[in-house]
């Protein structure tokens, strides 16, 4: 009988090496967990520089210089020779002087660049313009669309700026202003400097910038 109560209580060789594989397997968790969040950490470097830099999505300030924004050439500073005297116009975006930050994170800032005869520009137009070249918001003032053509007025004999979702037309020469379509305003017009041969930006958005709201 006592044998047999001594066998009962005496702990097996199995219950003793119970603990050792606990603490074995504890250790291969930890190590795992660790370079589980090692990968984890490695992994969110390259996302984090795939976001937008800071100021890319700031609006137009003074002395941004302006570049392609589609082509060839683009992201290349834009200087007067670059636009076509009597359009079609160039599109553009700002870009941060000190930083070289290309402001595209907001299509908001995309810009129309065209250079007409100052004789034509009325004179609030003119005062803005750079030996006759003159910048607008590229987005339409109805919904919001972006305007991409340089057509002829429905209205008349002048080529104009349109945008081709509800045909609102713009003309460049008199601070685009309305002409044809349910546009409610003109576009947003940028008031342009030469730096050393480039286009910059002389001062901020005249005007609201982007499509009515609903409501």
């Amino acid at each position: 009988m006592s044998n047999a109560s001594f066998n009962a209580t005496a702990p097996s060789s199995d219950s003793i090496a119970e603990p050792e594989a606990c603490a074995e397997q504890t250790r291969r968790t930890l190590l795992l967990g660790a370079l589980a969040t090692s990968a984890c950490l490695g992994c969110s470097a390259p996302a984090r520089a795939g976001e937008d830099p800071p100021g890319s999505d700031e609006r137009p300030q003074k002395g941004d210089r302006l570049v392609f924004s589609e082509g060839d050439q683009e992201g290349k500073l834009i200087t007067s020779a670059d636009v076509p005297r009597g359009g079609p116009p160039v599109h553009a975006w700002p870009q941060d002087p000190t930083t070289s930050v290309v402001r595209s994170a907001s299509r908001l800032n995309e810009i129309l660049i065209i250079q007409l005869d100052p004789a034509e520009l009325d004179e609030q137009t003119r005062a803005r313009a750079v030996d006759g070249i003159i910048a607008y918001s590229a987005i339409c003032s109805h919904a919001g669309c972006p305007v991409t053509a340089w057509v002829k007025s429905d209205v008349g004999d002048k080529e104009v700026f349109k945008c081709m979702c509800h045909n609102s037309e713009y003309d460049p020469r008199a601070g685009a202003q309305v002409v044809f379509g349910p546009a409610p305003r003109r576009l947003a017009a940028l008031p342009l400097m030469l730096d050393d041969g480039s286009l910059s930006v002389a001062g901020n958005f005249v005007g609201k910038v982007g499509g009515a709201q609903p409501g």
